[in-house]
């Protein structure tokens, strides 16, 4: 039957820190978040924007700071996302439709500075999912 394209990897509901409308494009994101979605440097995305309306943006990851908290929307996505925009940051993949259900999609969810502060891991295959709970680390 072909593939199916998949969310594997979400921020649920970050803050935008900044936005930088001289910048060439892409979104850049604390490294931490990224890597706790199981996203990587470059990857596509598509962004929603839960505060603007629901504008939407489909662009690509730039590593940032890690332990920073930044989102930072580059180029035209900043005539869109403006500080303190909550966004969803979504990461696809495409598989094979017999292997849909293998597929382990994270969410992760962070407070209000944008630290990470639960990561959900789902079971497509019995619809249960697995939470991982964090304490921010002192400074």
């Amino acid at each position: 039957m072909g593939s199916v394209s998949m969310m594997h990897g979400k921020l649920h509901m970050v803050k935008i820190t900044e936005a930088r409308k001289d910048y060439e494009g892409s979104i850049t994101i604390d490294r931490d978040l990224v890597e706790a979605a199981g996203m990587t440097d470059h990857q596509y995305v598509v962004i929603t924007n839960r505060t603007n309306k629901g504008k939407f943006w489909e662009t690509y990851v730039m590593y940032g700071k890690a332990g920073s908290g930044e989102i930072c929307a580059n180029g035209s996505a900043a005539w869109h996302f403006r500080p303190g925009d909550k966004v969803i940051i979504i990461a696809r993949t495409d598989v094979p439709y017999a292997k849909r259900l293998s597929v382990r999609p994270r969410s992760v969810l962070v407070n209000e500075k944008n630290q990470v502060k639960e990561i959900r891991t789902y079971n497509l295959k019995n619809h249960t999912f697995t939470s991982e709970r964090f304490t921010p680390k002192p400074k």
